[in-house]
């Protein structure tokens, strides 16, 4: 069936993703127009069913970019941050106790007094307002499925993804075609391991001469927990227990609003024992009684997990090509030890903006912003960056007991003397490539969830709140097929089964016991676009592509 044409649009800034980042660029370039008396015409598109939906993050953040694009946002009655926090506490956790590491050895960039605690899914709808309310359009519930190419390979727009087509790839009778958005600058602000900015990055030989981009899943959930219980601001960090020395991860359990904690943990992807499961960690790291005492008589409210970056300083890959540019997440500008990304993706978004905005005023369009390129690493990002660059490769290279101690000696003498007695230290394999054989290593038991502060994906994934329409196209592809049965199986177990936070890949036999004619399933419904698939397969066959606009978890108050 021949489809018709797709309905174009033009604008003067399309920006795909309405997180921290996309917003804060829009919001930004506006404000530049306004100053000088013209207009902008600036397109946000996303593809959650609304602002917010696919937001995840801890959050504790810092409010410097908040403060540097909207100064007045602590004195607005809307603020979607209301609790500073009050007390911040690291701990080792071990089997059955911890240790309280005491505050005075922490590095100053560690400490999270004049930090807020709150929902960062509630910071982007705040964004989204004070944007539409300067004249931007967003549109959420529409996918960028597609980069639009011009006559000589520059980046001219966006296009949506197709609604309406069924599983086989037919068009069904509600089938509506996806638009064209073009623009003469087009911002990716997708978060970690967006679909368009992979293709992007390769197309465009973005990653040449940098480290492999290094990821972790962060997995989370919000409670409601018992009054007694209840310590507005308290921020609390682990690492330890768990997991073993040799894998790196932790927790963050923050207390905001009215009796409410977010809790998480993060693993991060290097990780090399296959029968691991991030989902079953953090279960069983909520049964320490540490933890489980805080939990106890509350109620659990959401669940979600998302990749998080965690290469840093030495992982950016260029930021600029023909066309548009790299913001946020999409960048790779979080800060591992401190576990925040949003203010330096606010801050990029701004940068990339003003940059932006001094182009269309020259009348250029379409070409590479070298002016962001050049400044992110003297402005406040890169300098946030460059200070604990060498916090993760340490941690990798020597464990998490061994690691975490020279880490935080690199970011004293970062911090005191500006220097590194290690100078700037490579992250060595990407993620995919760090997996032991199955018959190499110990597989992890892990206990059956208790139903009180532990539980099974089925269950959590349905406070995700997921949702896709079933009869479209499955949005998980395989390069080739035949690799999770037989390759992937024999040599590690078909990893994709434990990685997975959402119970999204399968592997059934005719016979379980006997574990004959096995098969790979793949239940794209239980998607909660966490991209882990991608990162992680070792074998690199699974490409997460956006599904039909709308569809995907829609996380409340994350």
């Amino acid at each position: 069936m021949d489809l018709p044409e797709r309905e174009r649009m033009d604008y003067d800034v399309v920006i795909v993703g309405a997180g921290p980042a996309g917003l804060a660029a829009a919001i930004r370039l506006k404000q530049l127009a306004a100053e000088t008396g013209g207009d902008i015409s600036v397109v946000v598109v996303e593809k959650g069913s609304e602002v917010g939906a696919h937001i995840l993050s801890g959050a504790v953040i810092d409010p410097v970019g908040l403060d540097r694009l909207l100064p007045d946002w602590r004195e607005d009655p809307e603020r979607p941050l209301k609790t500073q926090v009050t007390a911040d506490r690291f701990l080792y956790l071990g089997p059955a106790g911890g240790v309280r590491l005491p505050n005075v050895l922490m590095p100053r960039l560690m400490n999270n007094h004049g930090n807020f605690v709150g929902s960062l899914g509630n910071v982007a709808r705040y964004l989204a307002a004070r944007a539409e309310a300067l004249g931007v359009e967003i549109y959420p519930g529409f996918a960028a499925a597609e980069v639009l190419y011009g006559d000589k390979g520059e980046v001219v727009g966006i296009a949506t993804g197709d609604m309406g087509v069924g599983r086989d790839g037919e068009p069904k009778a509600d089938f509506t075609r996806g638009m064209e958005l073009r623009g003469k600058y087009t911002l990716l602000g997708e978060g970690a391991r967006g679909s368009l900015s992979k293709q992007i990055i390769k197309r465009f030989s973005l990653d040449e001469g940098r480290e492999p981009q290094k990821f972790g899943i962060g997995l989370k959930e919000l409670w409601q927990i018992p009054p007694e219980n209840f310590q507005p601001g308290l921020v609390q960090h682990s690492f330890g227990w768990p997991l073993d020395n040799g894998t790196g991860g932790g927790s963050f359990l923050y207390h905001f609003d009215d009796n409410l904690a977010s809790i998480g943990f993060v693993v991060h992807l290097n990780y090399s024992n296959p029968t691991l499961s991030p989902f079953d960690e953090f279960q069983r790291f909520k049964t320490h009684p540490m933890i489980r005492s805080m939990l106890e008589g509350g109620k659990r409210i959401s669940y979600g997990a998302r990749a998080i970056t965690e290469g840093g300083f030495q992982s950016v890959p260029k930021l600029v090509f023909p066309g548009g540019a790299l913001i946020g997440c999409a960048a790779g500008f979080v800060n591992v030890p401190r576990i925040k990304g949003s203010h330096n993706a606010i801050l990029s978004g701004m940068l990339c903006a003003e940059n932006v905005f001094a182009a269309l005023g020259e009348g250029r369009e379409h070409d590479e912003l070298a002016g962001y390129e050049a400044g992110w690493r003297g402005s406040d990002i890169g300098r946030d960056l460059r200070k604990v660059r060498n916090v993760k490769p340490l941690w990798s290279r020597f464990g998490t007991m061994a690691g975490v101690t020279l880490g935080g000696l690199d970011m004293w003498t970062n911090e005191l003397l500006g220097v590194s007695l290690f100078g700037t230290l490579g992250h060595g394999k990407p993620d995919h490539a760090t997996l032991k054989r199955i018959d190499e290593v110990k597989p992890i038991a892990y206990p059956k969830p208790d139903g009180v502060v532990s539980f099974d994906k089925l269950s959590s994934v349905f406070l995700s709140n997921t949702n896709h329409e079933e009869d479209q196209p499955v949005h998980l592809k395989l390069a080739d097929p035949s690799i999770p049965i037989e390759r992937n199986l024999p040599l590690y177990g078909e990893p994709a089964r434990l990685y997975c936070p959402a119970a999204v890949y399968e592997v059934v036999y005719d016979d379980a016991a006997a574990r004959t004619n096995p098969r790979f399933v793949i239940n794209a419904q239980n998607c909660v676009h966490c991209k882990t698939c991608d990162i992680k397969d070792p074998a690199q066959n699974i490409n997460w592509v956006t599904p039909e606009g709308g569809g995907g978890p829609n996380y409340p108050n994350m």
